[in-house]
């Protein structure tokens, strides 16, 4: 394999971006970004670590996240599996990336920036959904913002080519093949179908 081992190496298999690409980016919430960012039910946090990167795809009802200002975004952190590898990163080390997508559109806008965690008791408040109130707040301070290139979601048809999810394998299946038969993934399947939705907040 010929590796690529150096910037000049890569640079080379690549062109200058254009104005557009390289002017996109700002440092704050411009009313066009904050607009597609309080559409957006799903994003995927990035975070880095000692153990390594971690992406956590994240999801509301409604917004999935709150804009307090130009260059603050809060981030619910919601009932989950309790591995919380999100936020022992952000603890160590706070840098982080979100990837924000809105359904039946090929824009998508990234955030860089760094963030902070918090449990204060009047922000986790403002977050109230049928009486829950999430564990910790993300408080993300914005770097960079930008709009991606549409041509990953125009590729993949990811809106537009239907139902892909036939013959896929179940959570269970997954577990029970990671754990060489440990869990039973018949019997997680059917008790997952019973919880799956219920008090998820």
């Amino acid at each position: 394999m010929d590796w690529i081992t150096d910037l000049d190496a890569l640079h080379s298999h690549y062109g200058t971006p254009a104005a557009p690409a390289m002017r996109k980016v700002t440092d704050s919430l411009t009313p066009a970004y904050r607009a597609f960012i309080e559409r957006s039910r799903f994003c995927v946090l990035s975070t880095v670590g000692p153990e390594g990167t971690d992406g956590s795809p994240r999801g509301d009802q409604g917004p999935v996240v709150t804009v307090a200002d130009r260059q603050t975004l809060l981030l619910p952190d919601w009932k989950g599996n309790e591995r919380i590898d999100s936020l022992r990163n952000i603890l160590r080390d706070g840098r982080v990336s979100l990837y924000f997508m809105v359904p039946g559109s090929t824009i998508s806008v990234r955030v860089n920036g760094t963030a902070r965690l918090t449990a204060d008791a009047a922000l986790c408040a403002r977050f109230e959904r049928d009486g829950r109130h999430p564990r910790t707040v993300i408080v993300i301070r914005v770097a960079e913002v930008y709009s991606q290139c549409a041509r990953a979601l125009q590729r993949s048809a990811l809106w537009t080519s239907g139902d892909c999810s036939e013959g896929l394998p179940s959570v269970g299946q997954m577990l029970e093949e990671a754990t060489r038969g440990d869990i039973d993934g018949a019997a997680y399947d059917a008790e997952r179908a019973t919880r799956a939705h219920l008090g998820w907040w």
